[in-house]
Order: C-alpha cells, then structure tokens, then sequence
C-alpha cells in the first residue's frame, strides 16, 4: 500500500499577484490540457454538455475550464465507454481543461436514493433504479477512465440545516475518504510534474483536489482546512456551501478556513455562480469558480448585464433595438436586440435560451478578466463595490 505521509507534491500553480487591501489574488494553474487564469468560472458540463451549448461557443466565450460529474457519467454513457472514445475531451472534442466533481454533491442532492456507510455511498439509480457502490477508491478509478484534468475526492455533503454534530460526523468520514482517495491516486499516478526556469509548469498527468467540509462551523471549517493541508494534494475544493446558508455564514465559513490551506494551492468554492457571492469569495482568496446558475436562469429568461439582472419577459425589452448589455462583446451582443431575443422566449423558441447562455457565460468570463485586472492593479475593492451596486 502507498505510503501517503512521505509524498511531496508539487502543486503546478504560479501566484501572479496580490491585491493589497485584501486576499483576493491572481494566478495560473497548469493541466495537461493546457492553463486556467484565476480567479476563474467554470461552466458547468454535467452529463459531457454545458446546457444548450456547443464547445465551439464555449472557445468562442473564452471559458478555459469546464466541470463535469462523475457520477452522472458513470451512469450514462459509462465510464468503460469514455474510456474506449479515448476519454471526456475526446468524446465531447473540448480540448481547454475539464474538472470532474467526484459525485459528493449527488450525496447530497440525491439523499432519497442513497445510503452512506464507512466503505462508500450506495446509490440508487435515478434512471432505472439499479444499485452502485462507490467508494473513494472507485471515484479515482472512474475520473481515471473519464482522464478528466483535475479530479476530486468523493465526500459527504450535508444540507446548511444539519447540526453540528451531523455536520462533524459528515467531516469525519469525508476526511477519511480524502487519505484514501490520496492513497489510491499515488498509487496510479507517478509524479512528473516539472517546473521550467520561467515559473511555468509541465503537467503530465491528472491533478487531484480534496474537499474541505464542515459546513457554516468555524471549529469543523479550521479542522477540516488543517487536515486537508497535510495530505499530497495539488489543490482544494471547499464544499458544503451556497446550500442554503446565508451570505454572513458563507463569509465566516471561508475566514476560517483559508487562512489554514497552503498559499501555493489553488482554492476552489463548489457550485457558486452569482457575481455578488463570487465576489465575496475573491476577496477572501478563492480563485476557482462553478455554477449552473447562469444556464439555468437563461432558461427562464434572465440575463446578466453591467447594470444589474434583466429578464427578458418584461414587456418593456419587447421593443428595444439594443443589446443586453452594449458592454459585452459576446456573439449575442454584437448580433441580436432584445426585442429579438424578447420574440424568441416569448415564441417558445429554444434559441432564445442558447443565445442568453452564451451572453451570461460570457459576463462571467469577462467579469473574471476584469476581476484579474483590477487584483494586479490593486483595485480590486473598488470594482468589487461597484459591481454590488447593480446587484442588490
């Protein structure tokens, strides 16, 4: 058996800049598909698809790194068939980076059809009903077989409304998985990671990130850091929030959190997308990003602009010869009015929520950009403040 206690990894992320007046940062992680910019968002590809959207549009809006789930992938195609396709990248022909979520938020989301014991999760099939054991070990197999960039330890996820001691004994197994998926990645993987004497990194093989739980809990939250930090990981997930807590309990969670993860790793917040909470992340020190938010409110119409939220139903965009946001320099905004794109959602036209994807993916992404400037300029704050004022 591996050994894990005497493994030293080497994380292939460069620190580019800090801004002064608080731990918001930028940098650059290095995959074996190429390099993410940070702080970054991620769309989100569930089942090998970002809703709606082609890998051609999502070149096109400049996203970098897209997330995929494990579990849904193991349930449809399979595992062993992404693996005969040559992988998710060449299934789905996106070549930027892909982060696979180990299945830990099904955990959650699924609790009626799952049964969580020391060994792994028993999941019922939302499908058809059939049984699957996953434990740590597997997880790394099958994100092994899916050959995503960067994969992540299975855990257990708790709704906000959990107590504490349901939130520790959550902890407790979710920290015993994360040595046990360590153990089982070193196992597989031999560390070739290489530094070149510009700072920039060469990335052989897969990455793997740990999830750090304890829920709204400042003592879990230190606790679960701290452990984390001691085991040969090449960054962080931090879980178990945007679930229901409040913005304050979120806030509290991450102070007592980073301070206790190593500054040379990147930190990644799971499942949040809104520009106010990702804001507030930033500041903290996060720098990575996902959310199925912004796809699912184009489905119902809503947009996001430089001034604020706009739904596109309301009566007023139904005769406006403008873009949504004259700021964004997306597809839709040089091509589409909102009076068009008012006349397709209220036709029922499926385009209409393809087109309002690739505009609010598009904010994201743009607004990351400028979340990058302002950090190196030291102005981070300033920006930051701005934003809130449109999104009340």
């Amino acid at each position: 058996m591996t050994n894990i206690e005497n493994i030293k990894v080497i994380p292939p992320f460069k620190l580019k800049a800090k801004d002064p007046k608080c731990s918001a940062r930028t940098g650059v992680l290095y995959t074996k598909h190429g390099i993410v910019k940070t702080p970054v968002f991620m769309p989100v590809a569930t089942q090998a698809c970002v809703k709606a959207l082609t890998e051609k549009d999502l070149e096109d809006i400049k996203v970098e790194c897209i997330l995929s789930n494990t579990y849904h992938l193991y349930l449809r195609p399979g595992t062993e068939l992404l693996e005969k396709m040559g992988g998710l990248h060449n299934f789905m022909r996106w070549n930027g980076s892909i982060l696979t979520d180990s299945g830990g938020f099904q955990v959650h989301s699924l609790s009626h059809l799952r049964k969580i014991t020391k060994e792994g999760v028993w999941f019922k099939s939302h499908h058809d009903g059939s049984k699957h054991f996953f434990t740590p070990e597997k997880v790394i197999e099958y994100e092994s077989k899916i050959g995503s960039d960067i994969w992540t330890c299975l855990d257990v996820l708790i709704p906000s409304t959990a107590n504490e001691r349901e939130a520790k004994k959550a902890l407790e197994i979710t920290k015993r998985w994360a040595k046990r998926a360590a153990t089982k990645y070193h196992s597989m993987v031999n560390q070739g990671i290489k530094q070149n004497a510009d700072g920039s990194f060469e990335v052989p093989h897969s990455l793997l990130f740990g999830i750090v739980q304890g829920s709204i809990f400042p003592k879990l939250r230190e606790d679960a850091a701290k452990t984390m930090a001691t085991l040969p990981l090449h960054g962080f997930c931090i879980g178990g929030l945007s679930v229901g807590e409040t913005r304050a309990e979120m806030n509290l969670a991450l102070e007592h959190c980073i301070p206790h993860l190593p500054e040379e790793k990147p930190r990644y917040l799971m499942g949040l997308g809104t520009p106010q909470e990702i804001l507030d992340c930033i500041s903290h020190g996060v720098d990575m990003f996902d959310c199925v938010w912004p796809t699912r409110v184009a489905r119902n119409g809503q947009a996001m602009t430089s001034n604020g939220r706009l739904n596109i139903k309301n009566a007023e965009f139904r005769t406006q010869d403008k873009p949504l946001d004259d700021k964004c320099d997306c597809f839709v905004c040089k091509n589409y009015s909102r009076a068009y794109l008012s006349h397709l959602f209220r036709s029922g036209e499926l385009t209409s929520h393809r087109l309002i994807s690739i505009h609010n993916i598009r904010f994201l992404t743009h607004m990351m950009e400028q979340v990058r400037e302002h950090i190196e300029a030291g102005t981070f704050l300033e920006y930051k403040a701005e934003m809130e004022k449109n999104y009340k």
